[in-house]
């Protein structure tokens, strides 16, 4: 071989060798800081074990950054529901870059390990819940099956619905063991106690009150009140109400005078409630407490069909009963002097002659209803208002209101203290003195927030079954922090004399 053809073999050589060393050395460089690259750390580390070059194979769709892993964005994706608006997590993909859909994410993410809330719960009789629907299943079973909805015992409809609270926070508790069932994975149902974050007791207290708490015939006490003395031997009597003295259990007393007669002995629990109407601060309390939506029973309008500003021709809207005791004494007074004033509707109403029906066409034609305190400071007309868009006007000093510690109400409320409501023309001056633009920016975001007031099975993503569970997480948090707190010195005196 000529001296002349060695040197362009050898020149060959040094340059491979060369562009071998320079890519081996930017790989490494590439792996380093490669949470700012745009190629995967996967690839980057095929390079580097294979030592050649890498083929990528070409998509019409976009390819994202990272690689991600169920496990490290699960948690991010599903259990952060974003409200109306905000844009979802990023999408998902199989280790051979394969979208999975949304659904199959929920359904391999649904497990206790990444659910945001374990909850075990009592498989109480029958008779505490399915079993006042007339429900009736097999010796051996405890529960309907959730799989098949037609199978599932309705709930009473009319004013019964509002306070059905418990109903639909068991059937997602028994849906979250059933995978081909679409809903979020907030809370997940566990077997075994010791590896739950809250216990939940499936009473369905307020059907209980409303079906059963008057005596029949020789009865001494009236079913209502036998199954509380129940329910409070049977709760009280396990061992997981024993460790920590019940602080961990939940319980869901909706209607203001449901569990009248246990509320006292199980006060330890976490309720679930409408207010604090009836119930003394030592029982029931924002510290230990949620409070849940109603459930609204006028039916819901989509926000494509909702009227605006200029379709709205009444003012104020109000229908119900106004003749109340306590602090509903307020609605009488409000009733002489609003029902004669121009665009106002202020009217007595009941759920007879199709009532809901025109309540709801009523709502939906005004540009404010007004939510005034009754016989406790709660109502479902609040709720009903939100789901038809018309700006709530809130007279009710003493009420509090569910999710507060997320939701800003004053975006799409306006409160008015009961002392001016009642002052001569002060309410109807405040209320045409909104103009246009104020009120549709409210009414706006009626429409992004009425999603979370929606009871539904399967529950769905910022609804309000996804929404109570989120804020039972929260205070289950906060009630952390207050007990590490009280541990701070408490196990340092076991040190003492040591």
């Amino acid at each position: 071989m000529s001296e002349k053809s060695v040197l362009p073999s050898r020149l060959l050589f040094y340059i491979i060798t060369t562009s071998m060393f320079l890519l081996t050395l930017s790989s490494l460089f590439l792996l380093e800081f490669s949470n700012t690259s745009i190629i995967s750390s996967k690839v980057l580390k095929l390079i580097l074990i294979n030592n050649t070059s890498v083929h990528l194979k070409p998509s019409s769709k976009n390819e994202q950054a990272e690689v991600f892993s169920l496990s490290s964005v699960t948690s991010q994706t599903e259990h952060e529901v974003p409200l109306e608006g905000q844009e979802e997590g990023p999408s998902l993909r199989d280790d051979e870059g394969n979208f999975i859909s949304q659904k199959k994410q929920r359904k391999m993410a649904c497990n206790p390990d990444q659910a945001l809330l374990k909850v075990f719960m009592y498989d109480l009789p029958s008779d505490f819940h399915f079993g006042l629907l007339g429900w009736k299943g097999n010796p051996s079973e405890t529960w309907p099956d959730v799989k098949n909805p037609a199978q599932i015992p309705p709930y009473p409809g009319g004013l019964n619905l509002q306070h059905s609270i418990e109903y639909w926070l068991t059937l997602d508790l028994l849906s979250s063991e059933i995978p081909d069932i679409n809903r979020p994975c907030t809370a997940i149902r566990v077997n075994n106690s010791s590896l739950s974050d809250v216990i939940f007791v499936p009473f369905f207290s307020s059907l209980s009150y409303n079906r059963h708490s008057k005596r029949h015939g020789k009865d001494k006490i009236s079913v209502n009140r036998m199954l509380q003395s129940k329910l409070v031997q049977y709760v009280t009597g396990q061992d997981e109400w024993k460790q920590m003295g019940g602080k961990d259990h939940i319980i869901v007393a909706h209607h203001p005078n449901s569990m009248l007669d246990a509320r006292k002995k199980l006060g330890s629990a976490m309720f679930v409630l409408a207010d604090f109407g009836r119930y003394p601060a030592e029982i029931a309390n924002l510290e230990k407490d949620i409070i849940a939506p109603y459930k609204h029973v006028v039916r819901t309008i989509r926000g494509d069909a909702s009227a605006p500003f200029s379709k709205r021709p009444t003012l104020a809207y109000f229908q119900g009963a106004v003749y109340r005791k306590d602090g509903g004494v307020i609605r009488q007074e409000l009733y002489y002097l609003l029902k004669d004033e121009k665009g106002v509707h202020f009217a007595f109403g009941s759920v007879q002659g199709n009532g809901i029906h025109k309540a709801g066409q009523g709502m939906a034609s005004s540009k404010f209803c007004l939510n005034i305190a009754g016989d406790t400071p709660s109502s479902n007309r609040l709720f009903d208002a939100i789901v038809n868009h018309c700006v709530p006007v809130i007279i009710s000093d003493e009420i509090e209101l569910p999710f507060e510690d997320v939701l800003d109400y004053s975006e799409f409320c306006l409160f008015v203290r009961a002392s001016d409501a009642v002052k001569k023309g002060y309410l109807l001056n405040l209320l045409r003195g909104i103009k246009e633009d104020k009120w549709t920016k409210m009414w706006k975001r009626l429409k992004e927030v009425a999603q979370h007031f929606e009871f539904q099975y399967p529950s769905q993503p910022g609804d309000a079954v996804d929404m109570i569970w989120q804020a039972i997480s929260r205070k289950i948090s906060s009630g952390q922090i207050k007990l590490h707190r009280e541990n701070r010195y408490r196990r340092s005196q076991l040190f003492k004399g040591n």
